[in-house]
């Protein structure tokens, strides 16, 4: 049993397919990244997998329990998520943000850990001084970090991670994918979705490539970062280099004009999640 898996799963908003027969697993101890081009799906899966969103058809399962079956603060308990945007209605303040991750755990034993949680997970995520700043008045990389601080406080067995990373600076971001990776050592099931490719080789020990809401390619990372299809897949002539240090793959776009751009087709010009 996979603490994440899902079959089959398709989506669409209107007339716009976003998902296409989507298949999915993601063990324990293992951080899975979620690439592909803007509009592709990525978001739309994470939400279905989290249950958040009810697909067309296919199923999900969290720990081996179809996810539409779990009441929604038992849920809570198994599954933590980290969205793209964190708006607040009310000026609370960063502490108070991060324990909401708590909340799931009130009235159990574990609620006696609160404060011991909410520290540990702001201080993992450099947020600890921000503690009385209202969350609305942060920049969007510290909102990102207290957001995060409040998934790990969550203390669940897996995280759902949509583009933590995009509004951090460097270094940040190598902390929070260690952190995630950390989680993933101590037996959690981590899905991120990341736009940078790079990072996710190092970080991640699979990763999902999606093509217009269909698989285009699954596995380790030096087997789904190969420069003809990320090029087909991007539509943007892609070169893989390796580090000459640590033989990680490095992708960047190739700007040497011998690899001519993909044609753009009509679908890949919809305007889709």
């Amino acid at each position: 049993m996979n603490p994440i898996e899902a079959r089959g799963l398709s989506v669409s908003f209107g007339s716009a397919r976003v998902l296409d027969g989507v298949d999915l697993d993601v063990r324990a101890g293992e951080v899975v990244a979620l690439v592909g081009p803007n509009g592709t799906g990525k978001s739309t899966l994470l939400a279905v997998v989290a249950g958040d969103l009810e697909p067309d058809s296919g199923r999900v399962s969290v720990q081996g329990r179809p996810v539409r079956e779990w009441r929604l603060q038992a849920l809570a308990r198994e599954r933590a998520v980290l969205t793209q945007e964190q708006r607040l209605s009310f000026p609370f303040p960063v502490r108070d943000v991060v324990a909401m991750g708590r909340a799931p755990w009130r009235g159990l034993p574990e609620e006696d850990l609160d404060d011991l949680e909410v520290a540990a997970a702001m201080a993992t995520t450099e947020v600890a001084h921000l503690a009385g700043r209202a969350f609305g008045s942060l920049s969007g990389g510290e909102k990102g970090r207290a957001s995060f601080a409040r998934v790990l406080a969550q203390q669940t067995g897996v995280l759902l991670l949509d583009e933590p990373t995009a509004a951090l600076d460097i270094g940040h971001q190598e902390t929070l994918l260690a952190t995630a990776r950390s989680r993933a050592d101590a037996g959690a099931a981590v899905l991120v979705v990341l736009h940078d490719l790079t990072l996710a080789a190092v970080h991640a020990d699979r990763m999902v490539l999606l093509e217009e809401g269909r698989v285009a390619a699954a596995g380790a990372p030096d087997e789904v970062l190969e420069a003809a299809l990320l090029t087909r897949v991007y539509r943007h002539p892609v070169e893989v280099v390796t580090h000459p240090r640590t033989g990680d793959p490095i992708v960047l776009a190739d700007r040497s004009g011998a690899a001519a751009a993909p044609v753009t087709t009509a679908r890949h010009q919809e305007d889709r999640c």
